[in-house]
């Protein structure tokens, strides 16, 4: 059994963290003469105080690293705990919400998903609004960090990998992790502050471009109003384009970047890569339209890249109806959706480094058959794939899917129609954000689902955000007798 006081103490800091987190919230409550602020200083005050509790309580069995299983139990413990009290506004205050829903509210921002259950957002106090960004931007932080610190080291999904350019931290988490977090934070404040200015000169308010631009970095997809970014369709949409591609693009190269080097970011295969399949997704629909429809082109162009890329990059801002295109189009971002953005950014879903080592390995396999004798290597950008990283690729890609289908059945056993099912099972796992179906409301949100389908959106959400095998194996009982 793994001494869990290490992994209770990371937990309370980061709990008592996000109480503190809470009172930006509250000063917009104020700011705005909202009597809400009082259901969220007390929200605040309650975390802040469990959180520094639980630390205080494990504070004594603190070490200078973290072992294998304890960095298990940690990465899947925080995106629990943290959705747990980060619900707490959600009931308290306003909307005043059943626990179910402000939970799959806090899980969904906490995991960037982007689904809501909430509706009357332009109605809704500032304070909750902010809230729900800042649940988005802490989290789309929060998975880069997990993606280049824990699991290379757990060797999850291929991750290992990626461990010398994430720095090598096997065996030494905790003393590495403040210098890597570092210099994430310094990239994601820049690249959040770059996009708030630019939705703002573009004509956005100045709260909704910070509320926005927190989520499209976080490719979350929370919005300031029910119409998502139907309100703001034009330039702007170009604009959030950029924003939403940039934050699909691994954050290791933006720091090598600010270092001075951009030599790795150009010549990185996964980049490559994903610009090139989202121009194909987005050439794709638009040469549809322009076929079928009466559509103008640079409308067209506009509304197609727009939510193209959010789909590809699992943000989930909707400025139109995809469904309303017809079969291809929405085929198209159902394919993009389960393709993702690029390892180690905020992006989503399976990503496209896990494509391109299936593609190789897949190459490689031919060539065996075609040619029994000969001595075949699987290489990736020129270094050499082990069998260790092609292994685990293909295992978490088959759990994926494996999930995808069993999370499909089980909604569709809760009474939602097939349509809704399939796609709330698709975003829910590959945390993209919208469903469509008919058991959706105008809005788009999910508030009419059954109290067992948000409980399986839950699951899944946690699932497809923790790369499915880091949360599995805690369910092992040989994980727990360490043999």
């Amino acid at each position: 059994m793994p001494d869990l006081r290490p992994v209770g103490y990371i937990i309370g800091l980061m709990v008592t963290t996000l109480g503190g987190v809470m009172l930006l919230p509250v000063v917009a409550d104020l700011a705005a003469g909202n009597p809400n602020w009082r259901p969220m200083l007390t929200s605040a005050l309650l975390t802040a105080m469990c959180g520094a509790l639980v630390a205080l309580a494990c504070a004594n069995s603190v070490g200078p690293s973290l072992d294998i299983r304890q960095s298990f139990v940690l990465t899947t413990c925080v995106w629990i705990a943290l959705p747990l009290f980060g619900a707490l506004p959600f009931m308290l205050g306003a909307p005043g919400v059943r626990f179910v829903d402000a939970f799959f509210e806090a899980m969904s921002g906490m995991t960037t998903t982007g689904t809501t259950v909430f509706t009357g957002l332009d109605e809704m106090p500032p304070g909750v609004l902010l809230w729900r960004a800042l649940l988005q931007w802490i989290g789309g932080l929060g998975i880069i960090i997990v993606a280049l610190i824990f699991l290379p080291v757990m060797k999850v999904g291929g991750m290992q990998y990626f461990r010398s350019e994430a720095f090598d931290t096997l065996g030494k988490v905790l003393p590495r992790v403040l210098d890597i977090s570092r210099a994430l934070v310094e990239v994601y404040f820049a690249l959040t502050a770059a996009c708030a200015i630019v939705y703002f000169a573009m004509g956005m308010e100045a709260f909704d471009a910070i509320c926005h631009a927190m989520t499209t970095i976080a490719t979350g997809g929370f919005a300031t109003s029910d119409a998502s970014f139907t309100i703001y369709s034009g330039p702007i949409e170009y604009a959030a384009a950029f924003f939403m591609v940039a934050a699909g693009l691994p954050f290791v190269r933006y720091v090598q970047l600010a270092t001075g080097s951009a030599w790795p970011l150009l010549r990185d295969v996964q980049v490559r890569a994903y610009l090139r399949w989202t121009a194909y997704a987005v050439g794709a629909v638009v040469i549809w339209r322009l076929l079928v429809e009466d559509v103008a082109a640079p409308v067209a162009l506009r509304e197609s890249l727009f939510n193209v890329i959010s789909l590809f990059s699992g943000t989930g801002y909707g400025s139109a109806d995809v469904s309303e295109w017809g079969n291809f189009p929405l085929s198209v971002v159902f394919v993009a959706g389960l393709i993702g953005a690029c390892t180690a950014s905020t992006g989503c879903s399976v990503k496209v480094f896990r494509y391109l080592v299936l593609f190789e390995a897949i190459k490689a396999q031919v060539r065996r058959i075609h040619s029994p004798s000969r001595m075949v290597q699987v290489r990736l950008d020129g270094r050499l794939l082990d069998d260790e990283v092609i292994s685990s690729v293909i295992a978490l890609f088959t759990l994926f899917m494996l999930t995808l289908g069993v999370t499909a059945v089980a909604l569709s056993l809760t009474g939602l129609d097939s349509r809704t099912a399939l796609t709330a099972a698709w975003t829910s796992v590959a945390n993209i954000g919208p469903v469509y179906g008919p058991e959706v409301g105008p809005t788009g949100a999910a508030d009419g689902f059954p109290d067992a389908s948000k409980w399986t959106m839950i699951v899944a959400m946690l699932l497809g955000r923790l790369e499915l095998l880091s949360v599995l194996v805690l369910l092992l009982p040989r994980f727990w007798r360490g043999a």
